[in-house]
């Protein structure tokens, strides 16, 4: 087997000559593989690291090829929190601390980004990472709109980047083991999936406020035109407001959905529906906190999100979950296991994980840090082997597509008709309109 060494000179001759990054980067891929053919770790910087970001830097360094060079963050307070963090994982060298996430992308030591940054930074950063020549992690949703999902699809081919987007349950054995007896046919035809969401989120209410010493306001709007800061928002209750967030249709579908999606073998939709509204209180949120997405795929397929942001009782003992339902019988999943029932509900089969990868449904740092573990080994491991990762990010652009088509529908009151060879909106100028979004001047995505 290759060495990292022997395989990044390979995949770098194949673009030499290529500007990586433009001018902004200056160095070419020749320039660039010299650097990283250095050492034998891959490199990472992780981006975004108050929580999420926190949690997977330490996941990152306890792998035993990889090192965490870089840590990111527009909140000076989280940087030596999370330093700390991969220190206590024992890796050896300290990561350096950074603010500027484009500083981090000048950085010809750098291999590969992590981003755990807020979702209208998601697609910009990983589209501006394989412009610099960095292999990227990007957590879900892997764009704010459609159009951002294409343009990190379309970077990710031009520069040869590996971009892995963050649901982990691909890289999950038993559930992929479950996939796979699905698509063998354990329980007939699977004809649709249901899928679910619960949680007792709480009112959130925004005043006007200064902006904090610890932040930089500035670069935390980046790509997103400019708004007042308003206290509340930073950092976690920017998700349920459109200018920055995609609501829990994409905080937390997008994982079940994505789940989903690979059982039935389905692409693009060609009908898409969503009801539901902000329900339990009467505050700020902009994004339902009930809501039901429904979406049919050719050869009669369907599939079901509900979602139940403010209320905690479990649907069939889960607070979130899959269940394919076919002509013999139905499989349930939601973490690295399957159940087996026949058309009685009968138990047919039951597999667990032997790892005890537990999923907490609820837990916003890490819902299961086996199967966090267990994707960055795949991400590194695509690296060191040129190939697609579990989760590559046109996989991810299908899945969070789905999802984001289920909010415009929403957004705009009406079934939305799609094109099942591209999923694309077919017919509805306003939904249309919400394909892509505006940007502050100078930080437009482009490829």
């Amino acid at each position: 087997m290759q060495n990292r060494r022997e395989f990044l000179k390979i995949a770098a001759a194949g673009s030499a000559g290529m500007t990586i990054g433009g001018s902004a980067f200056g160095f070419s891929a020749k320039s660039y593989n010299r650097i990283i053919g250095a050492n034998e770790l891959i490199r990472i910087a992780t981006i975004g690291v108050n929580s999420r970001g926190k949690s997977m830097g330490a996941t990152i360094a306890g792998q035993k090829n990889a090192e965490v060079g870089t840590i990111c963050d527009v909140d000076e307070r989280a940087i030596p929190k999370a330093i700390k963090a991969v220190m206590d994982a024992k890796q050896v060298q300290t990561p350096k601390s950074e603010k500027d996430c484009r500083k981090v992308l000048e950085d010809k030591s750098i291999d590969a980004i992590y981003i755990a940054t807020p979702d209208h930074w998601h697609a910009p950063l990983t589209i501006m990472g394989c412009q610099a020549g960095k292999h990227v992690y990007v957590e879900k949703p892997l764009s704010h709109n459609p159009r951002e999902g294409e343009l990190a699809v379309e970077a990710a081919r031009k520069y040869k980047r590996v971009v892995q987007m963050g649901a982990q349950r691909r890289s999950a054995p038993i559930l992929t083991e479950g996939i796979n007896e699905l698509h063998k046919g354990i329980i007939g035809r699977v004809y649709l999936a249901k899928t679910w969401y619960t949680n007792k989120r709480k009112a959130t209410f925004l005043k006007p406020g200064t902006v904090p010493s610890w932040l930089d306001y500035e670069l935390w709007q980046g790509p997103a035109p400019r708004m007042p800061y308003k206290e509340g928002l930073i950092h976690y209750d920017w998700h349920w407001f459109w200018h920055w967030g995609t609501g829990e249709a994409l905080n937390n579908g997008t994982h079940e959905v994505d789940v989903a999606r690979w059982g039935l073998g389905v692409d693009f939709p060609t009908r898409v529906s969503s009801i539901g509204g902000r329900y339990e209180f009467k505050d700020d949120w902009e994004t339902p906190d009930t809501q039901i997405v429904a979406m049919d795929f050719p050869n009669r397929v369907s599939l079901v999100w509900e979602s139940r942001s403010s209320n905690g009782r479990k649907i069939e003992g889960q607070d979130r979950g899959i269940i394919f339902y076919g002509e013999n019988g139905s499989l349930d999943t939601g973490g690295d296991e399957y159940t087996v029932y026949d058309l009685d509900g009968k138990l047919v089969k039951e597999v667990k994980s032997q790892e005890k990868a537990d999923v907490q449904g609820r837990n916003t740092a890490s819902p299961s840090l086996g199967m966090d573990s267990l994707h960055v080994a795949d991400f590194l491991d695509a690296i060191k082997s040129n190939r697609r990762p579990n989760c590559d990010v046109e996989l991810g652009y299908k899945s969070v597509l789905s999802m984001q088509l289920g909010n415009i529908a929403w957004r705009v009151g009406r079934d939305l008709k799609i094109d099942p060879q591209n999923g694309h909106i077919i017919g509805d100028k306003d939904a249309q309109k919400l394909w892509s979004r505006e940007y502050e001047n100078g930080w437009k995505p482009t490829v």
